[in-house]
């Protein structure tokens, strides 16, 4: 039997590894790429490119995400404020699990739709937002939404949700170099440098990164997610001491073969359990893995019970 301190500190040096992987991946692709914008602007490999103006724009894109992500998430999933005397469970069960994390009490909302369903929001504790679907309340007992609030929660105490808007932004960051690279006018090169066969490495190199670098980057921001979904369940058998609750809502909740209908491909990694309900061959489902937000279920369930 795995004991949660030990759960919750494998997931944590496992996601400071992939952590720190994406940030040495960013740089270095970021440098290549800035390398080849300055060799194909006719100037010697060493200056900085476009990347001056590629991190001014993805400033000002991660300035509006950190304040305002949390009011454009609650916006699309349209969901309303909770209220204590018609969703006294889910406000109760938030209340007394907040006080045990010593968090202050997340705002809590409620989307209208049949589907079970959790995530949440806010860019720090004091700002956090918990949101229930109505099928999730209905269909819960009150130990299995405690396994599910305590999970969010988690998320709250991790500041899980600022990792994945700065990893979000890093990942836009170099899509956009990429694809001003490859949408350069290639005829109109500048050849009056000196850089000679060193200039071409780059740029060869510069076309390389600017094909691949998204992908990847993509690729590892989804196994940050998935990491941080692990750290998350043992989180919350911390909190509750109940794993049995957070396993019991976890099968409940993949086995709704409903999807939630106001979820989307940019809100969907925030989500307890992937909410688009797909399914898919053995095989397909294998390769479909690799761009999943979330961990198979069934490895969440196994690691949980190892808990119990």
């Amino acid at each position: 039997m795995v004991n949660v301190y030990e759960a919750q500190a494998a997931n944590k040096r496992k996601s400071a590894l992939v952590v720190v992987v994406f940030f040495l991946f960013v740089a270095l692709a970021v440098y290549v790429l800035s390398q080849a914008f300055a060799v194909y602007s006719g100037y010697r490999p060493g200056g900085l490119g476009m990347v001056g103006l590629a991190l001014i724009v993805s400033g000002l894109l991660s300035i509006g995400s950190y304040y305002f992500s949390d009011k454009i998430v609650l916006s699309i999933s349209q969901a309303r404020p909770a209220n204590r005397k018609k969703d006294f469970t889910f406000y109760t069960v938030a209340e007394n699990l907040a006080i045990a994390t010593g968090l202050p009490k997340p705002k809590l909302y409620v989307i209208e739709d049949s589907a079970p369903n959790a995530f949440a929001t806010g860019r720090d504790p004091k700002r956090a937002v918990i949101c229930a679907t109505t099928g999730l309340l209905d269909k819960l007992t009150r130990t299995e939404l405690e396994g599910v609030i305590g999970h969010e929660l988690s998320h709250v105490k991790n500041y899980d949700i600022r990792l994945q808007g700065l990893v979000a932004v890093m990942v836009g960051m170099v899509a956009l170099l990429g694809d001003w690279f490859l949408r350069m006018r290639w005829g109109g090169r500048r050849d009056d440098n000196d850089s000679g066969g060193l200039g071409a490495v780059i740029m060869l190199l510069g076309i390389i990164f600017a094909i691949l670098s998204p992908i990847i980057a993509q690729l590892i921001q989804l196994a940050i997610s998935r990491r941080r979904e692990y750290l998350a369940d043992a989180g919350s058998v911390a909190i509750t001491r109940q794993p049995e609750g957070l396993i019991s809502a976890l099968e409940k909740i993949s086995a709704d073969r409903e999807p939630l209908e106001v979820a989307n491909k940019a809100t969907a990694h925030l989500f307890i359990v992937n909410p688009f309900k797909e399914r898919t061959g053995r095989a397909v489902e294998r390769l479909a893995g690799l761009f999943n937000t979330h961990p198979p279920v069934s490895e969440r369930i196994k690691i949980l019970k190892e808990m119990a």
